[in-house]
């Protein structure tokens, strides 16, 4: 059970920040925009480094001095997947863009195809850091793993609003923009579980696995996150919400691991 609910806490955050649709009459304003996803970059970086590729070091140790092999690899190769993927998603938005803009919503469709393309390497960093808690080691705790959950559940807070607000702004009802928004987050419980069937075959590999994970969430901050964060209107407000969300991060890792 502990399992199951670290898998499912991620994707309640990105159902409980899709709720938000509810609540605000009006569209989302720019300073809320560029807090939200500033606060996601941070929480996103700080996980990056303490729930994946410090665990993937700490199990490679035995290595000795090339331990630092299976992070280094698995981070470059999580960087290569999410640049091949960003090649792949132009094509499919290029068919997307034509019926969309009959319908007024190709912008949109981009960002919630952008939104659940990125969240799939975060199900799959849910569902290794599970399976190596349960295959044992020390490396990985219950705590630690609960808390990469949590967090990565917090950064998917502001992502569930800022798929569903902007579909409810493009001419969906609030309950169509909210199920949108949950079904961005749909593919990081099937990954997370796809990942721990395969555990078998996961654990030996594991260390690259979470460095993989790490790269592509931070491939998706730096590409995608920190440009949205700034604005010309409140420049300061995504790196201030960017600290808060990475201080708060980090000290989950700290504090549970």
């Amino acid at each position: 059970m502990e399992t199951f609910y670290g898998i499912m806490i991620p994707f309640l955050g990105t159902s409980l920040g899709a709720a938000w649709v509810f609540l605000m009459r009006r569209g989302m304003g720019a300073r809320v925009g560029h807090a939200l996803v500033g606060f996601a970059a941070g929480v996103m970086v700080a996980a990056s480094v303490w729930s994946l590729i410090i665990p993937a070091v700490e199990e490679s140790l035995w290595m000795g001095m090339w331990s630092f092999v299976p992070a280094a690899t698995g981070f470059l190769a999580g960087i290569a997947f999410l640049l091949l993927l960003n090649r792949l998603i132009p094509i499919i938005n290029k068919r997307a863009e034509e019926d969309g803009a009959r319908r007024g919503m190709g912008h949109t469709f981009m960002t919630v195809l952008a939104v659940t393309l990125h969240n799939i390497p975060e199900g799959m960093a849910v569902g290794a850091v599970y399976a190596g808690y349960l295959a044992g080691g020390g490396e990985i705790s219950a705590a630690g793993a609960l808390a990469l959950s949590a967090g990565i559940a917090i950064q998917n807070f502001p992502e569930g609003a800022i798929v569903a607000m902007p579909l409810h702004a493009s001419g969906k009802s609030r309950g169509r923009a909210f199920l949108g928004g949950v079904l961005s987050g749909a593919v990081e419980p099937v990954a997370a579980v796809l990942t721990l069937l395969l555990s078998s075959v996961i654990i030996p590999a594991l260390p690259y696995l979470l460095a993989f994970a790490a790269g592509a969430m931070l491939y998706v901050v730096v590409r995608e996150l920190i440009p949205e964060m700034y604005g010309e209107d409140y420049p300061e407000t995504g790196t201030v919400l960017f600290a808060v969300g990475f201080t708060l991060m980090m000290i989950l890792d700290i504090v549970f691991a």
